[in-house]
């Protein structure tokens, strides 16, 4: 196990000042505690068509692991203020990587770019809670616009610092955040976050990022948010979104997911001036659905966000790219299939195609790119594999400014109540 940080230690002693409170107290503390523990075995194989890199020599990236993920979380002590504590615990085991193939993000890589056998780590959190509003402060897996932790390889990942979330007025919802430090999906330390700048250069390691947000939930059909992002010494950002279900009929609805950020330097000398404008539209048709997404970039930089593999807030990011180039114009057609409907339960199908032009290059044509995207998933419903999940994805991109790639992950998973 790594070194348990300065937050780790201080949940640690809420958790000690906790059990140290009346029996009485502790009941609730005790009887709101659920924990579980995630198996997910990952295969995954990148490989590298034609690559127009000059410093990428690798002729594919492939790498098989098993991890391990326990996540707990205690109630609350009663009182004005309740106390508490979480933890989140990782362990990747390396199954079958090679020199010339490593760098999945699935693995813990030494100075020689060799994946390690093994790594792991654990975060805890001291949390209070009063009336409806919640403070944390420890490990922190993030999901805002302004920042979003990827769980989208062996462990998630996970960043350090304190979090603010209040619901006390109904449909509303506060978020702030300060963190200072970012535990990357294949890494078992803590480091400073920096940034991705499509087409920017860069302030370099932040000292923090701080966030602050706001969400109004109307109705049950219209949902309203605004974001704002500072990361220190890189960019801020502001981000607006807008979420509108209309009805039609039994089994049909319009979903529109309107999204607008706009990032701008915060005076180091680095160059960010972006606008990026997104909208997803979803008919839903009962076990059906077809999306078709837009999405526009401005300025003189590509999009702006916490690099490291941190999701994007882009209604075009998918499972390779994120067509925030500079300039970039891009279109989503998308199709999912719900296999319920005709009578094999836990059975989903997605596909999708994006296609982006325009990309600004200093030499050359503008850039085109394309990517197409295919899942299958299968989830147990019942029996001695009930809640065994079997997930396959597809990946193929082709550029004229960048490397050509084809992809595939398959990922078996099995999440178990310890709690």
């Amino acid at each position: 196990m790594s070194k348990i940080s300065q937050r780790s230690k201080l949940a640690l002693g809420v958790l000690a000042a906790a059990m140290a409170v009346p029996a009485v107290s502790q009941a609730a503390f005790v009887e709101g505690s659920k924990a579980s523990l995630e198996l997910r075995n990952f295969y995954f194989n990148r490989d590298f068509r034609n690559s127009t890199d000059p410093v990428q020599t690798q002729a594919k990236a492939e790498e098989w692991a098993q991890g391990f993920v326990v996540r707990a979380e205690s109630g609350y002590t009663d009182g004005t203020i309740g106390f508490g504590v979480d933890a989140l615990a990782d362990l990747g085991v390396k199954l079958d990587s090679g020199r010339g193939t490593s760098g999945t993000g699935l693995l813990l890589r030494d100075s020689t770019k060799q994946a390690q056998d093994t790594y792991s780590d654990l975060g805890l959190t001291a949390k209070l809670k009063a009336s409806n509003t919640v403070l944390k402060y420890g490990t922190l897996v993030p999901k805002l616009p302004t920042v979003s932790a990827s769980e989208s390889r062996l462990v998630p990942q996970t960043f350090e610092g304190a979090y603010l979330n209040s619901k006390e007025i109904s449909g509303l919802t506060l978020d702030a955040a300060r963190l200072t430090r970012i535990n990357q999906r294949d890494s078992q330390d803590f480091d400073p976050i920096n940034a991705t700048i499509k087409g920017g250069t860069v302030g370099g390691e932040a000292d923090s990022l701080t966030v602050a947000g706001i969400t109004y939930k109307w109705n049950d059909q219209l949902t309203t948010s605004y974001n704002y992002g500072d990361l220190d010494k890189n960019y801020k950002q502001n981000i607006f979104n807008v979420v509108h279900v209309l009805p039609i009929a039994q089994g049909q609805s319009l979903k529109t997911d309107l999204r607008y950020a706009k990032s701008t330097d915060n005076g180091f000398g680095n160059i960010v001036d972006n606008k990026a404008t997104g909208v997803l539209m979803t008919y839903t048709l009962n076990a059906h659905k077809l999306g078709l997404g837009y999405q526009t970039m401005s300025g003189d930089t590509g999009y702006a966000y916490v690099g490291g593999g941190a999701d994007p807030f882009l209604v075009n990011y998918v499972q390779i790219s994120d067509f925030a180039n500079r300039d970039e114009k891009s279109w989503q057609g998308r199709y999912d299939f719900d296999f319920a409907s005709v009578g094999v339960p836990g059975l989903t199908f997605m596909t999708r195609y994006i296609y982006g032009y325009n990309v600004f290059q200093a030499v050359g044509p503008a850039g085109r790119e394309w990517e197409r995207d295919t899942e299958l998933k299968y989830v147990f419903q019942s029996g001695s594999l009930k809640n065994l999940g079997i997930h396959w994805r597809n990946a193929m991109v082709r550029s004229n400014f960048a490397n050509d790639l084809d992809e595939n992950r398959l990922i078996v998973s099995y999440t178990l109540p310890l709690l």
